[in-house]
């Protein structure tokens, strides 16, 4: 789905799976693949908006939750581009990918990465800023897209609640500090890792009073 010139959206699969988002500038980025099971139907939803695999450059993930990066080594295979993490991401990669893995009995699936992001990512005609989010885990961070005002923000809030703070490594004073530092961020589409976008300023705004009223207090 186009959400603009150089912003689409795929939506999670189904149970485990989660949203997926591409941004294009002379060079192209997806961020969180997603499960393996479901990246045939991935693959076939960016051709139809007549993006091939071959043409993208980074693959790079939110976090390093299994649910989010499966496909990372598939994905990687069918098209050939680097898969690039935070550095804070290599930094806790044991804890979010092996120890969340252990913690819903599900055997660890691993990747290598080619590279580091830095705390801004060029592809061109588009700046990223990547912007550390801990709390839901501790290597999570935000792409916060500075021409579009769109934040790529994972499992840190969503429409009308947030990501868990429960798992390894999670920490619910964290997120809501984090939650509290994007929403100072002027943003025109808040893309989370599941359920749906928000694509409205002012319901944004609302989205986020909404979670520190009736979410924070559970945190």
């Amino acid at each position: 789905m186009k959400l603009h010139d150089t912003l689409y959206f795929y939506r999670e699969g189904g149970m485990l799976d989660c949203n997926t988002y591409l941004i294009k500038g002379e060079k192209t980025m997806i961020v969180d693949v997603g499960l393996d099971k479901n990246l045939p139907s991935l693959i076939s939803a960016l051709q139809k908006d007549g993006i091939g695999p071959q043409t993208v450059d980074i693959i790079t993930n939110t976090h390093l939750h299994i649910d989010h990066t499966w496909a990372n080594e598939d994905f990687k295979e069918k098209s050939e581009a680097r898969i690039e993490i935070a550095p804070i991401q290599k930094k806790y990669y044991a804890v979010s990918v092996r120890q969340t893995s252990q913690f819903f009995g599900i055997t660890p699936v691993e990747f290598k990465e080619d590279g580091l992001i830095d705390s801004a990512i060029n592809l061109g005609t588009v700046e990223i800023d990547v912007i550390p989010t801990p709390g839901h885990s501790p290597e999570s961070v935000c792409f916060y897209c500075r021409q579009t005002k769109a934040l790529i923000c994972g499992d840190l809030i969503f429409d009308q609640s947030t990501g868990r703070s429960d798992l390894p490594g999670g920490d619910g004073e964290q997120l809501k500090q984090s939650i509290e530092k994007i929403a100072e961020l002027e943003i025109d589409f808040l893309l989370p890792g599941h359920m749906d976008i928000i694509t409205d300023k002012e319901k944004i705004k609302q989205n986020f009073e909404y979670v520190r009223t009736n979410v924070f207090p559970y945190l």
